[in-house]
Parts: structure tokens; C-alpha cells; sequence
């Protein structure tokens, strides 16, 4: 990190170890500003008050170490951000007038989305800010990582069934809440279908139907014109001296025939006449044919203009053509079909909804069997730890609990409320003396005892939780003496599987970092970037011998820190 003009550090960069790092210093040194540097990179509230006097704003910049597809790095890519070679840049600025602004990855973001990652990257145990593990949803899955493949198992299998359950619930509401809507629906596609069957309606008959009614309404001028056509053609009986189209057309042809012989081209008129005459013949006989069955029945026309009526009824309701209403006529019927089965699809569901609680009920039993196995063996444990970090007679415990709901499954033979994660409401407690009532740990403890029993449960944890790094503030307040080691040696081994910062006035708990940082300030009363310095070699036995004893010159001091340091590299 990168801390500029903030509380009492002027600008100062702090490079922290892999593994443990300690952050010592003289009281006032701005140890504390580490903390405070992490918090606002994480999304902490911004205080103007933390900017330094005289400077404009204050800035700290961070680069943060993510896993390529980690839920952390997924949120920053959703947020714009881009990994710079598998970290994530961090930067937060706080002006003397109180505007905050926040960039991560590149890209300016609110400070809501660097808080929504603090969960993934930091753990923070301190007086003022605790994080991580306090959370009752962390606990619970923490707990599962603790308890193994005995969780691991039932909870697969209760998932799996929990997301079927909630599918099989959604649709079962659905067609039950509207079942009214649905039964209107199903009435009106009866009375339409029925309407249509009535008319019995047949593709294409509407167009017929036309062209029928336009027929028999015009019989008596298509027969009076039919007759005038067939007399001009083949002449009336009833006057022999009348001429006809027919007569003419034979005679002209029989001029041609009688000189076809001479010129081949009046042959070929002569041949083209005769089909004339053949033709007129042919017209002449479909026209008498036309007028002997041309239907005049006025009755035929009353019963076609009332079979359209009929027709038209259909189409203004249901579609535009009879085609179009024997469309929807399928389609409605394919709907009423499936409305219909919906009496029968809710008893499926129903049935399949009542199997999915059963084994939901039983799966949940097995979830909190398991956990409460494993509740008791992580009590246990980190009550052991919590003896040797000064709190001898604290007692942690798991709080397993379950709430009523009439709706819920059944699990102890109580119906209760359940949930993705099974019905399980987990809580760590904690009593911190002989005769005093469990309570939420953060409730139960004084900032620097919470900062150690949250140390006890981290180590306990060690290895189940993804939180990558562990910031400690005052994880050593009121204790000293051979419990100071054993905090040192615990934060060691919690730095194995983990990265680990403690800002420490101990020497005993600085003795067993990786590295160990130095806050110094100048005469101004600022530190600078000189100011955090990596101690090293007679350095930090130096500091250690200042801790230990105020003096950085004294040989029982040194001797005393030089054997913290053997005893940190031996138990290592």
C-alpha cells in the first residue's frame, strides 16, 4: 500500500509479507493507519477528519492479489475493472471537504462495489471494525467447510432438491392463483368452438358462397343475354328468316372451299374457317346448355345469402376469412385441451411437491446432524485455543437453531423455516467467564478479547475459509508474558495457509512474523516514506530490545529478544 496525507503519515509505502507481517512503532507512531489504509481500500466510511492538516485530500493506493475466476475477481470485472498480472489495483481518495472517490482496476467504481469485495479479499479483527467471520451467513459456511463431506454431501443432494422444489412451487402457484383467470378462458374458447361447430364452416366456402349469391341474383338478365347470344349464333326456330352468325360463318366457308385448290394461302383461310364454324357450334351449345340449367329459384338465394350470414358471423369474431376462423378453431381447441389438463397437472405437482418436502425434511435433518457433530468439535477447539491466549475460562459454542414456520419442513419433529443452505440459522456465541450467558461473539467479548477469540477461530478454521488475507488490530491488548507467545505462534500458523497482518505492541508476537515493519515518525511528528522501514538482522533485534524493555541498547533486552527470535525460527 500507498499511504499519502493521511493522519499522521505524510506518504509512506507499506510492503507487506506474504506471509506474517507485524507493524511495530512507538505508541502515536500511526501504526493504527494501516488498518485505517485497509479499511477505506475495502469500502470504509470516509472521514474527513482523517486527512492530513494542511494537505488537500488524502490517498491510499493498494495492489491486491485476486485468483483468476475467484468471486472477487468476477465482481471487478463486472464492475469494469481489469487484473493487472493476477491483482487488483485499489485506489481511494478523501478530500479535506468530505467527497470520496474510489478506482479499482483502472476504472473509477462507487465505493459500494469495494466493499462488496471486502467479504472475498480481507478478514479484519480490530477494536473499531470487525469483518469476515462475525456474520452469521460466514459462520454457517465456514462451519460446513469444517464439518467436511459430512455436510458436503446432504448439501448437494438438499440443493439440487430445494432449486426443483421452488420450480414445482412457482408453476403450482401459478396455476393456482390463476385458476379463475384460466377458467374464463377455458369458457369462452367452449362457447366460441361451439358457435363454430354450429356452422360446421368448410375451407373456402365463403368465396363460393359469393360468387354463387352474385349468380342468382342476376338469373334473369344471364338468361336473357345467354338467349340473345345463342340466337345470334345459331338463329331462332321459331324464324326461319332470321340470320345467324353460324349460317354466315358456313356459307363463307364453303365460298373458300369451292377455290381452295388454286392458292394455298386461301386453303389455309379456308381450314381456319372451319374451325370458326366448329367453334360458334360448340358456343352455341354450351349457351343453350347454360340457359336450360341456370337455377332462378329464389328460395336457393334466400338459403345461400343466409348461409353467408352465418359465415360472416364467424369471420367478425374469429378471424377474417373462414380460413382464418378454422385456424383458430384448431388452436383454441389444442388451449382448451391444455386448460383442461390443468386439474390434473396441479395434482401432479402437488404430488411431486409434497415428495420434494419428504426428502427436503430429511435432508435437513442430516445437514443439522452434521453440523451440530461438528459445532461440537469446533468448540472445543477453539475453547483450547482461547486457554492459551489468556482467556482460560471463555467458552465458545454453536448456537443451531431453527424457526417455526407452518410452511417450512419438518426436521425434529417441529415444522420450520428452510432455505438454499437447509433450515439452520448457525450463530457463534460466547461466554467469557464461568456464569456468564453465551452471547454473539460480537457481543460477548471487549475489543481485544474479540480480536483473540476471533484469532482462535480463524486458526481453528485455517485452511476452510477463502478469505485470503487477516488483518489483526489489538489481538494482543491486555495480555503479555507467555500468552503474548502463544498469540505469536497461533498467527504463525494461521500465516501458513493464509496471509497474515498484526499490528502489534508485543515483542513476543513480532517475533514470529515473516517480517517485520517499522513506524517511525520524524521530528515534525509525520512519518514519511522513510519512516516504515523492513527491519532485518541487529534491526529488528534492535526494535524487539525497545519493546521488550524501552531501551534499544540493553543486553538483557537483547539477549531476551534474540531468544524470541530462536524460539519463532524453532517453532517454525
Amino acid at each position: 500500500m500507498r499511504i499519502r496525507s493521511l493522519g499522521v503519515i505524510d506518504d509512506a509505502v507499506v510492503e507487506l509479507s506474504p506471509g506474517f507481517t507485524a507493524v511495530t512503532g512507538e505508541t502515536g507512531a500511526g501504526k493504527t493507519m494501516v488498518v485505517t489504509s485497509l479499511g477505506l481500500l475495502l469500502g470504509g466510511r470516509a472521514d474527513p477528519a482523517l486527512v492530513r492538516i494542511g494537505a488537500p485530500s488524502a490517498v491510499v493506493e493498494g495492489r491486491i492479489g485476486v485468483a483468476p475466476g475467484s468471486a472477487a475477481a468476477v465482481r471487478a470485472e463486472e464492475a469494469g475493472a481489469e487484473l493487472d498480472e493476477g491483482a487488483l489495483l485499489i485506489s481511494r481518495t478523501i478530500s479535506a471537504e468530505g467527497r470520496s472517490r474510489a478506482h479499482l482496476g483502472g476504472r473509477s467504481v462507487p465505493v459500494g462495489v469495494l466493499a462488496e469485495l471486502a467479504d472475498e479479499l480481507v478478514a479484519v479483527h480490530g477494536q473499531t471494525d470487525q469483518q469476515g467471520l462475525l456474520k452469521p451467513a460466514r459462520q454457517r459456511g465456514a462451519l460446513d467447510r469444517y464439518a467436511g463431506d459430512a455436510v458436503a454431501g446432504p448439501l448437494v443432494a438438499y440443493t439440487e432438491a430445494y432449486r426443483r422444489l421452488r420450480a414445482v412451487a412457482a408453476e403450482l402457484d401459478e396455476l393456482t392463483t390463476r385458476a379463475r383467470e384460466r377458467a374464463q378462458e377455458a369458457d369462452l374458447l367452449r362457447f366460441g368452438l361451439g358457435e363454430i361447430e354450429a356452422v360446421e364452416p368448410r375451407a373456402g366456402e365463403d368465396a363460393e358462397l359469393a360468387a354463387e349469391a352474385e349468380r342468382l341474383g342476376h338469373a334473369e338478365a344471364l338468361a336473357s343475354a345467354a338467349a340473345l347470344a345463342h340466337g345470334a349464333l345459331a338463329g331462332d326456330p321459331e324464324d326461319p328468316e332470321t340470320v345467324d352468325a353460324t349460317t354466315l360463318v358456313a356459307g363463307a366457308g364453303r365460298a373458300l372451299e369451292a377455290v381452295r385448290s388454286h392458292d394455298p394461302s386461301l386453303a389455309a383461310l379456308a381450314d381456319r374457317m372451319g374451325e370458326i364454324s366448329i367453334l360458334l357450334a360448340d358456343v352455341a351449345g354450351e349457351l343453350a346448355g347454360y340457359a336450360d340449367n341456370l337455377d332462378a329459384d329464389p328460395r336457393r338465394l334466400a338459403a345461400v345469402e343466409e348461409r353467408r350470414a352465418a359465415l360472416t358471423g364467424l369471420t367478425r369474431k374469429y378471424g377474417a376469412d373462414v380460413a382464418a376462423v378454422l385456424a383458430w378453431a384448431e388452436e383454441g381447441a389444442a388451449r382448451l385441451t391444455e386448460l383442461d389438463g390443468d386439474d390434473d397437472r396441479i395434482g401432479e405437482l402437488t404430488a411431486e411437491r409434497d415428495a420434494l418436502r419428504a426428502e427436503l425434511s430429511g435432508l435437513a435433518q442430516a445437514l443439522t446432524d452434521a453440523r451440530t457433530e461438528a459445532a461440537a468439535r469446533f468448540a472445543a477447539a477453539v475453547t483450547a485455543e482461547l486457554a492459551s491466549l489468556a482467556m482460560p475460562h471463555a467458552r465458545v459454542s454453536f448456537d443451531i437453531r431453527q424457526t417455526e414456520d407452518p410452511e417450512g419442513v419438518e426436521v425434529g419433529g417441529r415444522t420450520v423455516a428452510y432455505g438454499p443452505a437447509g433450515a439452520d440459522e448457525v450463530e457463534l456465541l460466547l461466554a467469557p467467564h464461568p456464569g456468564a450467558p453465551p452471547r454473539p461473539i460480537a457481543k460477548g467479548a471487549s475489543g481485544g478479547e474479540l480480536s483473540r477469540v476471533m484469532l482462535a477461530v480463524e486458526v481453528v478454521f485455517a485452511g476452510t475459509d477463502p478469505v485470503p488475507t487477516y488483518l489483526f488490530d489489538e489481538v494482543d491488548a491486555g495480555v503479555g508474558g507467555k500468552a503474548a507467545v502463544e498469540i505469536g505462534r497461533r498467527l504463525a500458523k494461521l500465516a501458513r495457509t493464509a496471509q497474515v497482518v498484526v499490528v502489534t505492541h508485543l515483542p513476543q508476537v513480532a517475533a514470529f512474523a515473516d517480517r517485520q515493519l517499522l513506524v517511525e515518525k520524524t521530528n515534525d511528528g509525520s512519518v514519511t516514506r522513510s519512516g516504515v522501514t523492513v527491519l532485518e538482522g541487529e534491526d529488528r533485534v534492535r526494535e524487539l530490545s525497545r519493546m521488550l524493555a524501552g531501551q534499544e541498547d540493553s543486553e538483557t533486552a537483547r539477549a531476551h529478544a534474540e531468544e524470541l527470535l530462536a524460539t519463532a525460527r524453532a517453532d517454525g
